[in-house]
């Protein structure tokens, strides 16, 4: 193999190690609920580990943080439907699913984005391609689903739950393109403003939704270290540094490996079933997320207005 080919496969490693750390999260958030920590204490800890993680990175590499009222203004607004929301409504949602559905509803993420985009973002239209493609996506939460054995009350509050939490990743994915990320400062300290904001707002509001919190016991401790530290913290630096190495485009392909790690770290670790509906499932998922993102018909005006960071739809 050449050198230069070594390096433009130099960011497969990241990739790779990206891939299973957000994979692993839903596993990891199942280890804490099943040892009784409430939803909003999951997220809260998710977040303020990660914002420490972040805010040590950018003390060793002397990133500042934002100082300007409007961008700690739009970074409480990202964490709002980023994390604070999202993170509890994932968390209730995996008290009712495991974590192999958690995972794979959570393929549908750049399926909410194109519902979100085109409220905030003039250029984006919604197409035919990608309505057919979100068809395709809800066909196959429904097969994951087993919809035609029925569904318990519980199963459904928690996939309305999951769904809800991708809503929400969707809706951020729009916002941070319109007003976030082109903002100054660099991507560990933007990520880290934002993440002292959830952490904010979840300690006020994990307290008044839970109460306080118990010792859970170490390995829902250690659970929920690595998804404060690496899922939530670490895994913001590995992104960016696809994102410069491959470019977004390739970058935002992570989105159809998560399930593969979350399925199959759930069904190895914690024992979770996955029958044939679940395996195809997902397969349709993540068929709707490619068609929607197949290449189409543009007009020289949509080409040059489009933004360039959009790695959403």
């Amino acid at each position: 193999m050449t050198t230069a080919t070594r390096s433009s496969l130099g960011w497969l490693p990241g990739f790779a190690v990206l891939s299973a750390v957000w994979g692993s999260s839903f596993a990891l958030i199942k280890v804490a609920i099943e040892a009784g920590v409430a939803p909003p204490w999951v997220a809260f800890a998710r977040c303020a580990l990660g914002a420490l993680t972040l805010l040590a990175i950018c003390a060793l590499t002397r990133s500042p943080l934002p100082r300007d009222r409007v961008t700690w203004g739009h970074a409480a607004v990202v964490a709002v439907l980023a994390n604070t929301v999202p993170f509890v409504l994932l968390a209730y949602g995996e008290q009712h699913v495991d974590s192999v559905l958690a995972g794979l509803i959570n393929a549908t993420t750049p399926l909410m984005t194109l519902l979100f985009v085109p409220l905030l973002v003039p250029t984006e239209h919604i197409t035919r391609r990608r309505v057919a493609g979100l068809l395709i996506g809800f066909t196959g939460v429904l097969c994951v689903l087993g919809i035609w054995r029925g569904l318990s009350g519980g199963t459904v509050a928690g996939t309305l739950a999951c769904l809800g939490s991708t809503a929400g990743y969707g809706a951020t994915f729009a916002y941070m393109q319109r007003f976030f990320a082109g903002r100054g400062g660099s991507a560990a300290a933007l990520s880290a403003a934002q993440l002292v904001c959830a952490s904010a707002q979840l300690a006020v509001v994990a307290p008044t939704l839970a109460g306080l919190p118990a010792w859970p016991g170490a390995p829902a401790a250690v659970a929920l270290l690595a998804l404060g530290a690496l899922g939530t913290g670490l895994a913001y630096v590995l992104n960016l540094g696809v994102v410069r190495a491959a470019g977004p485009t390739v970058a935002s392909t992570v989105t159809y490996v998560i399930p593969v790690w979350s399925t199959a770290i759930g069904a190895v670790l914690l024992g979770e079933p996955v029958g044939w509906n679940t395996v195809v499932g997902g397969v349709l998922v993540i068929a709707g997320v490619l068609v929607t993102r197949a290449p189409g018909r543009r007009t020289a005006a949509q080409a040059v207005s489009r933004d360039p960071r959009d790695t959403a739809s």
